[in-house]
Parts: C-alpha cells; sequence; structure tokens
C-alpha cells in the first residue's frame, strides 16, 4: 500500500483509570473517523505519571497483558475500526517490570511487544526505580498499512533508536511520549529541544516522525511535586519537517496521510543508506568512547 495516514493525540491523565481509557477511546474513535489508519496514544496513559516520584505503591499497578483491560478494549477497538493501535503500558514480567507496548494491527492482532530500551532517572522522571532496561531489542512491524516502528519517550533522544529502526525498513517511526517541566531547572523549556531532536532523526533516516505527549499538570501523592506536561505531540515528514504541531494545553488530533512510495524513493535517491560505513562504527559499541583493540 502506497500511502498511510497517521495520527497524533494527547489528553490529560487522572487517578480515574476507567475515564483515561474512555478519553483515549474517544480520541481514538474520533481520529479513525478522520480516517486514520494508525493512531498514537502517549506513554503510560492509564494513570497519571507515576515516576514524578518513588513509592512502592506503584509498582502494584504494573500488569501482564493478559490480565489488563484495556489492553482488550483497544484490540476489540482496532479489530472495529479497522485501524493500528500501539498499547502503552506498564508491564509485570515475571519478577521484573518494564515500560512496553504491545502492537496492535487492524484487525485486533497481537503482532508483539517491545520494551523500551533506554530507561531516564532524574528528578521529578525516576523511571529506573520502576521499569528494568528492555530486553526484546528495537522492533518493527509489518502492519497491514505499512512497517511501524516504536521507540518510547526517551528512547526519542538517542540517534541510535531510530537508525535502528529504519535499517530494519520503517516506514514511519512512532514515540508515545510523557515530558514537561523540569523540577531540578525550573526555568527550562525542552519543548523546542524535544521537537528538534526527532526532526533531525526523520532527516537523516528519511522517514516520518509522530510523537503524542501528555498536557496537564500532575502532582505527586507522597511529596510536594508537580510536573507541567508540555503537549506539543506533533507530525514531521522525511525531510524533518513540520507537518502539524498540537499546542501546549488542548487534547488533540492531529491527522496526515503520507505516500510511502514517494518517501521510499527518495530515501533510496538520495543514498544515506547506500553509504554507511558500519565498519567503522564500533566506537557507537563503546561507553567511553574508547576501542579496545586486540593485542
Amino acid at each position: 500500500m502506497s500511502k498511510i495516514t497517521v495520527a497524533a493525540t494527547q489528553m490529560h491523565c487522572t487517578w480515574n483509570q476507567q475515564e483515561n481509557v474512555d478519553r483515549a477511546e474517544k480520541l481514538i474513535r474520533q481520529a479513525a473517523a478522520q480516517g486514520a489508519q494508525v493512531i498514537l496514544i502517549q506513554e503510560l496513559f492509564e494513570t497519571p505519571y507515576f515516576c514524578i516520584e518513588i513509592h512502592e505503591s506503584y509498582h502494584d499497578l504494573a500488569t501482564t497483558l493478559e490480565e489488563n483491560e484495556a489492553f482488550k478494549r483497544f484490540q476489540a477497538l482496532a479489530k472495529e475500526l479497522d485501524v493500528v493501535l500501539p498499547f502503552s503500558w506498564y508491564e509485570r514480567a515475571g519478577q521484573v517490570r518494564f515500560n512496553s507496548l504491545a502492537m496492535i494491527d487492524a484487525g485486533g492482532e497481537l503482532l508483539g511487544v517491545y520494551r523500551k530500551t533506554h530507561i531516564p532517572d532524574s528528578d521529578g522522571y525516576l523511571e529506573k526505580y520502576y521499569f528494568s532496561p528492555g530486553d526484546t531489542g528495537f522492533k518493527v512491524w509489518h502492519t497491514k498499512f505499512g512497517c511501524v516502528g516504536v521507540g518510547i519517550c526517551w528512547d526519542q533522544w538517542f540517534p541510535e533508536t531510530a537508525r535502528a529502526m529504519a535499517l530494519m525498513g520503517a516506514d514511519i517511526l512512532l514515540f508515545p511520549t510523557a515530558i514537561g517541566s523540569e523540577p531540578s531547572q525550573p526555568e527550562m523549556d525542552s519543548m523546542p529541544h524535544w521537537t528538534n531532536t526527532m526532526r533531525g532523526h526523520a532527516a537523516a533516516n528519511q522517514v516520518p516522525v509522530i510523537a503524542s505527549n501528555r498536557i496537564g499538570t500532575e502532582a505527586a501523592q507522597h511529596r510536594d511535586l508537580e510536573l507541567t506536561f508540555f503537549g506539543s505531540s506533533f507530525i514531521c515528514d522525511e525531510r524533518g519537517e513540520l507537518i502539524e504541531q498540537a499546542d501546549r494545553s488542548s487534547e488533540s488530533i492531529l491527522v496526515h496521510t503520507f505516500d510511502l512510495d514517494h518517501v521510499r524513493t527518495m530515501r533510496k535517491a538520495w543514498g544515506l543508506f547506500r553509504d554507511r560505513r558500519p565498519e567503522h562504527y564500533d566506537v557507537l559499541k563503546t561507553l567511553d568512547g574508547q576501542v579496545k583493540t586486540a593485542h
């Protein structure tokens, strides 16, 4: 299929989980009514962003897919509306927990699970307490409407994430996220940096990028701290040009259609993947920039 219509969405979340899932379903139905075939809901949308603080009780929010009612509801929606729905959730797997995404194809089939690779640790974004580093590697899925790659929030800051998925054949890249104010640096506005980073991924890999962030102010339940999420969800094309971007505070749906044949033609014409030299990239596999040589 040459053309694919994607939707980015954004919404606020409360501790009424049923209302959050209802709100997500409303956005999905509205996006589908506008012709969207792949619809992105933000990261960990079932609850407020609990990683704002460390508290043992939040571990109990984790579920398996089999017991997660929102996942079953998304499967039914995907089947009813004939849309692809990436489903972000707090996964319990044995004795550990992951920040994960299940890819639901149009028709409701589970195509697989991706576990977030890069786990942040900063004030207000204390994810290392809750999530183990992902063990799935990067994933792309051949959905009914195209080959889709998905990274989760902090993954979006790493060019290796986008390059890996592009090499694996992704037609589009999706990034569900939760980002806003910085408690330790209240004067900082990271929204432009956030947008520009992913626009660079799109341009460097010649792949459209779609990001969905949350909105609203959320307060910790066990400490005196708030985060205000800056929304600004967006769709950019394979050149990194912004096609549409939401504002910082409104519930929103953005919809755009891409001609994948055109995108693939331009990617081949530029030769960026032809001219790669992976034999010289060993330094990327180090932490300290020092390539160890055999003696």
